[in-house]
């Protein structure tokens, strides 16, 4: 598995606990539990392969992660989504921007610019060409913002 279809993965255990509230150890065991993630190989590709121990790390700490600083990251989405209320985007737009935001801050091996395309592929395959417009806004403003911060 690709760290891109790892983070794919990652978004849709993100937006799961949306629904559930569970934990975040709780949600990746019971989605990736080989039985439960075999079944849906036959309705969705992303989940054909099964993530290495490596990418599983990684969509441990990312769901973890977000979970942990989900005040935080809405907080930013909000700033950054000028005359938006974060409660009139999309679920899933919002734990895309969670998770990019989240990259961006906090996983060192993930470059910025890496975070937001990221971010854009993904929106632009579940929500489509209009959200994908918005999500490359507010990450592109939010980025250009760190820069302005770290030249300060």
């Amino acid at each position: 598995m690709t760290r891109g279809n790892a983070r794919e993965l990652a978004v849709h255990l993100i937006y799961a606990r949306e629904f559930t509230g569970d934990e975040p150890q709780m949600v990746v065991a019971a989605r990736l539990e080989k039985e439960y993630y075999n079944n849906l190989s036959s309705e969705h590709p992303l989940y054909e392969e099964r993530p290495s121990r490596v990418q599983r790390a990684y969509i441990d700490s990312v769901v973890a992660g977000v979970a942990n600083r989900i005040d935080q990251l809405n907080e930013t989405i909000s700033q950054y989504s000028i005359g938006w209320d974060i409660s009139r985007i999309s679920k899933l737009t919002r734990v895309i921007l969670q998770l990019a935001i989240f990259e961006t801050l906090y996983v060192d091996d993930v470059p910025t610019n890496v975070a937001i395309s990221e971010a854009v592929r993904i929106v632009k395959l579940y929500d489509g060409e209009e959200a994908t417009g918005f999500v490359n806004g507010i990450l592109g403003t939010f980025a250009r913002s760190l820069t302005s911060e770290v030249e300060a």
